[in-house]
């Protein structure tokens, strides 16, 4: 029960976290770009990789910390994540030029690109955050699932639409969730 616990309370933290984040947006514009299928492929290989490391660095911490200490760190990253979702996050120039030329494999770029965009991004913090507390598998499969689903619509809205989901009642909403998990979990490890 232990694994499915940890497998949503992962899918949605990182779902909510990556709404609006700067991988949602190369996914959109690597999907104006490329076929859907490869784009989601390469998110869905350096999301894994990713999480991966992440999930082992925070089983490592877990295991090495009170776990009071953990959770209250824990809190205050999920408010400080809140304060960063607020901010937002945008593609750079560059960003958005790597993002638009590479005509190499579609998944081999996507795929590359988004392993460097995650490391230090919010979602790998938060898939660390949560692997010091919440069982490891669980934990990565379901960051992996919510980051690919996430970027999957944004995959979606780009080739569909054309058009980003309203920006600013995203951050909100993300920001609002992180707060909620941040207060949550302060509150019980003082408890």
């Amino acid at each position: 029960m232990k694994l499915v616990g940890s497998f949503l309370l992962s899918f949605g933290v990182i779902f909510v976290a990556e709404l609006g984040d700067k991988s949602q947006l190369m996914a959109l514009t690597f999907a104006a770009r490329y076929r859907a299928l490869p784009v989601l492929i390469g998110i869905t290989i350096a999301t894994a990789i990713v999480h991966a490391f992440s999930v082992l660095f925070g089983a490592v911490l877990a295991v090495s910390l009170p776990t009071d200490a953990i959770t209250v760190a824990a809190g205050i990253a999920f408010l400080s994540f809140a304060a960063w979702t607020i901010r937002g996050d945008r593609l750079s120039e560059e960003e958005g030029r790597k993002a638009e030329r590479n005509n190499r494999s579609a998944a081999l770029a996507v795929g590359f690109a988004f392993f460097l965009a995650e490391l230090g991004d919010k979602t790998m913090l938060a898939t660390i955050t949560l692997a010091t507390t919440e069982g490891w598998i669980g934990t990565w499969i379901g960051s992996t699932a919510g980051m690919v689903a996430a970027d999957a619509i944004a995959i979606i809205v780009g080739k569909q639409l054309g058009e980003r989901l309203p920006e600013r009642a995203i951050r909100v909403g993300a920001a609002l969730a992180f707060l909620a998990f941040g207060i949550l979990l302060i509150a019980e490890a003082l408890a």
